[in-house]
């Protein structure tokens, strides 16, 4: 799964453009100029699937993108144990059982699906190898960047 979600930004004054995911719907937020609206967007969505993980909600494949939306990547952290806690759902197996076959405790697996502590994307990487997932980043060039 890309965790790239599809975001309206629409203007409704000269300083305020208003952000809005129709996958998310719970999450919006909003930027005084385009650069900033992405930024707070990136944000936002971060939030609202750590909340989701958080809540045990089910977390949305992403829409297709339309004409006027811009696609925001979900933070990769987020997006790392995000895809943990799918692979995690889908196999239907305890926490213990998981511990057990990533041969960690349980406290240091609940702490890698947890949104709100650090991990190291090798180890949610390596977890979701032994679960049937690969954990691919991915680099795309937004604007050409000249030197000077």
């Amino acid at each position: 799964m890309r965790f790239t979600y599809p975001a309206l930004l629409k203007r409704v004054c000269d300083d305020e453009i208003v952000v809005s995911f129709r996958d998310l719907p719970e999450c919006r937020t909003a930027g005084s100029n385009h650069a900033e609206a992405i930024a707070e967007a990136q944000d936002a969505l971060s939030e609202a699937i750590a909340g989701r993980i958080d809540d045990n909600e089910p977390i949305p494949e992403p829409s297709q993108r339309r004409r006027d939306e811009y696609s925001v990547a979900v933070p990769t952290d987020i997006a790392a144990k995000a895809a943990l806690v799918l692979a995690c759902r889908s196999s239907n197996l305890s926490l213990g059982a998981l511990a057990g076959i990533l041969s960690m405790d349980t406290q240091a697996v609940t702490r890698m699906l947890d949104p709100r502590q650090v991990s190291d994307t090798e180890s949610i990487g390596r977890a979701l190898h032994i679960l049937g997932s690969e954990l691919v980043l991915e680099v795309r060039v937004l604007a050409s960047v000249s030197s000077k």
